[in-house]
């Protein structure tokens, strides 16, 4: 088959996004382009590839031209050059004769209106947060890398907080309350629905401490960002949203999981559109098999099923990470939209997940897929799409097209600038504490008159004392053994207590 052949499987009716030309038997046809149709950017997609094959630079390549048609778009910026969208690429003869071979006529250097966000406001961006409450407990026994059985326990310390009207907008609210329900006037609460070990209530507190020590005390809290605030266009354009994640290398499990709350929380407020012209957002999940490392069996069932669902909201998810097979084959069967980079076969490991994922890819009388993953070169891969009928098109090896933007990181002092002058950052800048269930039981706690001291009791006092320390001093400590603080809970789950609707992941909706 020619290149012009391959060609035609890719010769949408409408709009397109323009990745590449063919490349056929070692030469390349600037004629014969290889495209998405935006129609089919809702079905989701896969950008794979080994580190240094070009994964990134094709992520903004799709960037640039949905933001173009006016979509929106989601990125997460692991190593800190996507944030050269945001300004004009720097022309050389190589980017001029690149842009030549590949068909892309009328290059010019271009930037693009951006927004910058930090998780936690750990980075150079607005600062991203989530209330405890809202995040639920999967996606938190996720981020706590908590086994089946204190994962079940979690959902059932969120279940009682929902029921006492207790908000857990932070980590110190989640730590009050799981130190109530182990205590001797609080474990009477959950009596009949299962209960709270002691054993495993160390085990959350324990990480929840560790999660608070690295950075979890500023994501979790208030004021929580609000999804519909990635859907934003200026100009005609898209705007692209991009997460500094740097800062949080160390924390994959948080900033893995956050991105899906980012889905369910779009999945749950976002309305019913079905098939669309074109997505209302692209979504691209950056490193994503750091995902499925350790997931639950719920956790899984979730994300196929988010993933499944979104779609019908307009949202288009590209799944990025550098191997097919990183991927469970659930969430990999909806991926239609396919870009390839280059895999490496060094080692027999790698050459069995090679093999692997030379098996999700359709068949090709023009290419030897293992042969040509292998040897593609940087900034090429195999592509396979699906076209405007939801047919599979044939793998088509592809040149692709440069980015019009920066292909670098922004100069700090203008990213620095850009986010000063957001109008998000006037929203989310500031954190703020308002009283939630740790203030409301901490004040309960101090307003309670002290109960006469009798004889009998004065003689306990040491021991009491000895108990107090072992159990947990301090405020929470205090709090756990007040009779007050029993009282208030329970009249809260009385009288203020409705349990808080929750979708997938267990996310709270908002109300």
């Amino acid at each position: 088959m020619a290149a012009a052949d391959i060609a035609k499987a890719y010769a949408f009716d409408g709009p397109a996004v323009e990745l590449g030309a063919v490349v056929l038997d070692g030469k390349t046809d600037p004629s014969a382009h290889v495209r998405i149709p935006f129609v089919m950017l809702n079905r989701h997609g896969l950008v794979a590839g080994a580190t240094g094959g070009g994964k990134t630079k094709t992520l903004q390549l799709i960037a640039e031209q949905l933001s173009d048609a006016g979509v929106p778009v989601f990125l997460t910026d692991i190593k800190g050059d996507l944030s050269g969208v945001a300004a004009p690429g720097a022309s050389s003869d190589k980017l001029t004769a690149r842009a030549t071979d590949t068909g892309a006529d009328g290059w010019t250097p271009t930037g693009f209106p951006a927004q910058f966000f930090a998780i936690g406001g750990k980075g150079s961006g607005v600062p991203l947060r989530a209330t405890v409450t809202s995040f639920g407990p999967t996606l938190l026994s996720k981020v706590l890398e908590l086994n089946d059985t204190q994962e079940s326990s979690l959902e059932l310390i969120f279940h009682y907080a929902d029921k006492a009207g207790l908000a857990l907008l932070d980590l110190k609210d989640l730590q009050a309350v799981v130190a109530y329900l182990v205590s001797d006037e609080g474990k009477g609460d959950l009596e009949g629905i299962g209960g709270l070990s002691k054993q495993t209530a160390g085990v959350i507190q324990r990480e929840l401490t560790g999660l608070a020590d690295s950075g979890g005390d500023v994501f979790f809290g208030e004021p929580q960002f609000d999804t519909a605030d990635l859907l934003q266009v200026t100009d005609g354009k898209g705007v692209l949203s991009v997460v500094e994640l740097a800062e949080l290398q160390d924390r994959p499990q948080l900033f893995s999981t956050f991105l899906m709350w980012l889905l369910a929380d779009l999945h749950h407020h976002l309305p019913e559109v079905g098939d669309v012209d074109k997505p209302k957002l692209v979504f691209f999940l950056d490193e994503s098999h750091l995902l499925f490392n350790g997931a639950s069996k719920a956790f899984l069932n979730s994300v196929t099923q988010t993933v499944r669902l979104i779609r019908s909201k307009g949202v288009g998810v590209f799944f990025c990470t550098q191997n097919p097979t990183d991927l469970p084959g659930e969430v990999l069967g909806q991926l239609g939209n396919r870009v390839q980079h280059a895999l490496r076969a060094f080692t027999p490991d790698d050459a069995t997940a090679l093999a692997k994922a030379v098996k999700t890819y359709p068949k090709s009388a023009d290419y030897d897929i293992a042969e040509a993953l292998t040897t593609l070169g940087i900034g090429e891969a195999i592509v396979t799409v699906m076209g405007e009928t939801g047919a599979p098109t044939p793998v088509a090896w592809t040149k692709l097209r440069p980015p019009r933007s920066l292909m670098a990181q922004l100069d700090p002092a203008e990213q620095t600038k850009q986010v000063a002058g957001s109008s998000l950052q006037e929203k989310y800048g500031k954190a703020l504490d308002r009283e939630s269930a740790y203030e409301l039981l901490a004040k309960r706690h101090e307003d309670a008159p002290e109960p006469a001291e009798t004889p009998k009791a004065a003689e306990a006092k040491p021991q009491e004392h000895k108990k107090e320390e072992s159990g947990g001093g301090g405020l929470l400590g205090g709090l756990m053994k007040n009779k007050a603080f029993q009282q208030f809970t329970r009249s809260a789950g009385r009288s203020l207590g409705r349990e808080i609707t929750r979708g997938l992941f267990g996310t709270a909706r908002r109300r």
